[in-house]
């Protein structure tokens, strides 16, 4: 009698875990292409970028500030993701772009779309006090091949100037995924300027709708700020890269994954990631 209960209760585990959808999720700013950044410069980056996330193994992971040639390097060495996301300059290919990419053999992909963080969301512009540039968030509605389930991810990168421009924008995104996700599961990661302290982080994880994945985890694994300047930055402790979700997920494993490569860094951020299901 009680080898047939452990084999239900073992049965009946498998069963659970085979129906949830289990996901790695990660958020990385990729830092822009610019003849600023000697000695970090993109065309050396591009590799160690790439093959940190073909390590770490991301199922889905959004970016924040790749040009199209940055992205189409990072396609070009990990022809198992397809990607989506618009220029924030024009809604095309020019400028900074939040990209998503997903796994081809994971997922379908159903919807996509973007919008941008101002007062006019449906065209490119800058948002209240943002001085510098455009914002935008791209958004993907993703179904799971071999579970069937369905989910959207949006990426997003606020902006880094203007205080109303990110308090604005973090109502923006809750009012935007409501619209757009209705009741699906969804998960929100981004650059977004402010750590947990900041009021726009306050309004996304007190919204009753998202949640931080930070704080499903026991022993999240933090030992250095999300963002490094290149190593000019490594003794803060502020974290302003975030991976949300809405209340069906949960997460398991959080974390900022510090990986280097000769002493140098892939980044002027760290990639965060979460091991997450719905």
């Amino acid at each position: 009698m009680k080898q047939y209960l452990l084999a239900l209760t073992l049965a009946c585990g498998t069963l659970y875990h085979a129906a949830a959808q289990q996901l790695k999720v990660a958020t990385f700013n990729i830092r822009m292409e610019t003849s600023a950044d000697q000695g970090n410069l993109w065309t050396d980056r591009a590799t160690p970028v790439a093959n940190l996330i073909r390590y770490h193994d991301f199922d889905v992971f959004g970016t924040q500030e790749g040009f199209k040639n940055q992205l189409d390097d990072i396609s070009e060495r990990l022809p198992g993701y397809a990607r989506y996301g618009k220029g924030r300059d024009d809604g095309g290919d020019k400028g900074e772009h939040s990209a998503i990419f997903y796994k081809k053999d994971k997922f379908k992909l159903l919807k996509s779309g973007d919008f941008w963080l101002s007062e006019t969301p449906d065209k490119p512009g800058k948002g209240w006090d943002a001085k510098c540039c455009n914002r935008i968030c791209s958004w993907v509605h993703l179904q799971d091949k071999k579970t069937g389930k369905k989910m959207y991810f949006f990426s997003v990168h606020f902006d880094h100037e203007g205080v109303i421009a990110r308090i604005e924008s973090a109502r923006l995104m809750l009012k935007m995924i409501r619209n757009i996700a209705k009741n699906e599961n969804t998960v929100l990661v981004g650059d977004f300027n402010g750590d947990r302290n900041s009021e726009w982080y306050k309004i996304l994880a007190s919204s009753g709708l998202l949640r931080d994945t930070y704080r499903d985890v026991k022993e999240p694994y933090e030992n250095n700020a999300s963002f490094n300047a290149f190593g000019k930055a490594l003794n803060r402790n502020e974290v302003i890269d975030h991976i949300f979700i809405t209340r069906g997920g949960k997460a398991v494993k959080w974390g900022i994954l510090t990986d280097t490569y000769r002493g140098k860094f892939p980044s002027d951020h760290f990639p965060v990631e979460a091991s997450i299901y719905f």
